[in-house]
């Protein structure tokens, strides 16, 4: 009996023991350092998520208001790969955006934010944060967007330090990236692209006569300016497009990118190589790493760079874009990591969120193929090749459904060229 007792008080002691050493091992485990366990419950290799509870304490918010930062201290969430993944993963906080404080007074009457169109009230985001700057990224922040894969967040970066350095380069915005012109306070504007449906439109003087007109990668306006304008008030770019198109577009005359006096430069952060060139760009110094290593890149902007005019959009706007109005089915296949919407897509809903009147002309439309690909092909015209990291089909749909619903007025050629202006008109 007594034999027995004391087996019993040992087994007892020792459940004492293993208990104790649970509470001092368990007290030294930070708040942060139990999400990093919580993270690994993430699906196996090759698995599917859907709307997922993301275990980020800072994700789940209805809203986050730019540049309020989090009081809550955190370490750097385990790294999440592309490769881990068959299709798009989707995270409950997928449709969470960064919030701007600056609201814009509106103003004008026939703005295309009035819309009573039910989707597209339903979907848009007036306060969206389009800049990413300094301000915008601290531990929380990476570790909220490291869900997403890039150009969308970090996803597959792996030092948070590196890129944090190059944000804090960014420097934020001193004013909108647009201003209003005159009575009753509407921006009125063009955004052209390179579509070889404006071969020939003769749509310059319409195009120029808008208060701003954005363009994008190889926008080449000398010698075209009948049919494309010669204004460039805001040009859109990454890395990639800004160095390539002087190859590609060459042929064309194409030398430099736009450099109008005063222009503003927006560009689409769409990975790690756009981080390299930035911190060469903003700290005046020849890039250190990746494909332009050695290079200046101030030096591509002939002279008309100033960082007050230069703005990086923000992972979150982009997001925001795919999933809002341009979410392609290619996401639930094998090549979900590279699809995404073309500069000129992203360069149309950035002129959706900062005019009231937005015409849109050299983008795809259904009957592309009696076109040349580019505007600039006069002698010879080559097809429009699809590829695999743009739905093109998705975008002839999305440009036909805004016009149709009247949010933007899509340039397709079987319309008069004797077209009226898109600038509105006085109350």
């Amino acid at each position: 009996m007594r034999a027995q007792f004391r087996g019993v008080l040992t087994l007892a002691l020792m459940v004492a023991v293993c208990a104790l050493l649970y509470v001092l091992l368990y007290g030294q485990i930070s708040d942060h350092s139990v999400s990093y366990f919580q993270k690994l419950q993430l699906v196996p290799r090759g698995g599917r998520l859907h709307e997922m509870n993301c275990p980020c304490k800072n994700t789940t918010r209805d809203v986050f208001t730019a540049g309020s930062g989090s009081a809550h201290k955190e370490t750097p969430m385990l790294w999440l790969q592309k490769k881990d993944f068959k299709q798009y993963p989707i995270w409950a906080s997928e449709d969470v955006y960064v919030r701007d404080k600056q609201k814009r007074q509106m103003t004008c009457p026939q703005s295309l934010r009035n819309s009573q169109n039910t989707g597209f009230k339903q979907a848009f985001i007036p306060d969206i944060q389009m800049y990413l700057h300094g301000e915008l990224l601290n531990q929380s922040e990476w570790n909220r967007l490291a869900y997403f894969n890039n150009p969308f967040g970090f996803m597959d970066y792996t030092n948070y330090t590196e890129i944090k350095a190059v944000v804090d380069l960014i420097p934020k915005p001193r004013e909108p990236l647009l201003l209003p012109r005159g009575n009753p306070g509407c921006i009125c504007c063009a955004v052209v692209a390179t579509g070889g449906i404006l071969n020939g439109s003769r749509m310059g003087k319409e195009i120029d006569a808008h208060d701003y007109v954005f363009r994008m990668n190889g926008a080449i306006t000398k010698g075209y300016e009948e049919d494309v304008g010669n204004r460039t008030s805001v040009y859109v770019h990454t890395a990639h497009s800004i160095t390539q198109s002087l190859f590609i577009f060459k042929k064309y005359g194409y030398d430099s990118a736009p450099h109008d006096k005063g222009i503003k430069y927006v560009l689409i952060p769409e990975g790690l190589r756009d981080f390299q060139w930035l911190k060469g760009l903003l700290g005046r110094t020849t890039v250190s790493d990746g494909p332009y290593k050695n290079r200046r890149p101030w030096m591509q902007y002939s002279g008309e760079f100033d960082e007050n005019r230069f703005y990086v959009l923000h992972p979150d706007f982009l997001r925001y874009t795919r999933n809002r109005f341009m979410r392609s089915e290619a996401l639930k296949g094998s090549y979900w990591a590279i699809c995404r919407p073309t500069n000129g897509a992203f360069t149309l809903f950035l002129a959706l969120h900062t005019c009231d009147v937005v015409d849109a002309y050299g983008f795809i439309t259904e009957d592309h193929s009696k076109y040349p690909n580019y505007y600039a092909e006069r002698h010879s015209k080559t097809r429009v090749i699809f590829y695999a990291n743009h739905d093109y089909n998705l975008e002839i749909k999305t440009w036909k459904k805004l016009h149709d619903t009247e949010i933007i007025r899509l340039y397709q050629r079987q319309e008069s060229p004797e077209r009226k202006t898109g600038k509105p008109t006085e109350p």
